[in-house]
């Protein structure tokens, strides 16, 4: 019934915010990026892993989680900010399945391929929120407006038109004096946090996670509806 309805419409939200997040790196610097599902487990396990360990509330536990995945974007950009096109895409991929392979193999952390169960529900003055009361859905709405919001900010925004420079032609955009290297960094890194966000939220929302959840078809999912979504 309303649960059900409640449900999917809170999944839209979750694949609307991955794909926000990685239109930064593939819609507004034009970087293929393939391998998207790396920063959304990442925040899910980090935020999981502080959660059920370490009794962390859902906001403290998210805000871990988004550390994480920042520094795993400037990780990646770091990696690969020379590549572009196909070497870029098969990088990226290849990135995301090396993720994938720590979370599976890492059992004393991540619980290998059992996956974290039990993940404590987001509350908010010690009222829990569920898909059955509908508080899960304003959080994840209220997660999206704001992304929305932040990402017009970031396009109206001088960082905004440099990565849309890169795109256009990283070459002038060089010429121009300006360190392309830096931006793309910066784009991945933001991008990454942004799916750290959203996959501390799924975390919270299905409380249980395990690697498979983030394989290739999710990168490629994200893509897909970056791509067709325009």
């Amino acid at each position: 019934g309303m649960s059900y309805i409640i449900t999917v419409a809170v999944n839209i939200a979750i694949f609307a915010l991955l794909a926000l997040s990685l239109n930064i790196i593939l819609g507004l610097t034009g970087m293929l990026s393939m391998g998207h599902a790396a920063f959304y487990s990442i925040g899910a396990y980090a935020s999981a892993v502080m959660g059920t360990r370490y009794g962390m509330g859902f906001f403290s536990s998210a805000v871990i989680g988004v550390v994480f995945s920042v520094v795993l974007g400037m990780l990646l950009g770091l990696t690969t900010m020379r590549l572009s096109g196909s070497y870029l895409a098969i990088t990226t991929m290849g990135f995301a399945e090396v993720v994938r392979m720590v979370l599976l193999s890492w059992e004393d952390v991540t619980n290998g391929a059992f996956g974290i169960q039990q993940i404590p529900r987001p509350s908010v003055m010690g009222y829990e929120l569920t898909t059955a009361n509908g508080g899960l859905y304003l959080l994840v709405l209220s997660f999206l407006i704001l992304s929305i919001a932040f990402c017009a900010a970031i396009d109206n925004s001088k960082l905004g038109r440099t990565l849309r420079a890169i795109k256009n032609d990283e070459l002038a955009t060089v010429l121009m004096g300006v360190s392309v290297e830096r931006y793309k960094v910066t784009a991945f890194a933001i991008a990454g946090g942004l799916a750290g966000l959203v996959g501390a939220t799924f975390a919270a929302m299905n409380r249980y996670i395990d690697p498979n959840t983030f394989n290739f078809d999710t990168s490629m999912l994200i893509v897909c509806i970056c791509i067709l979504g325009g």
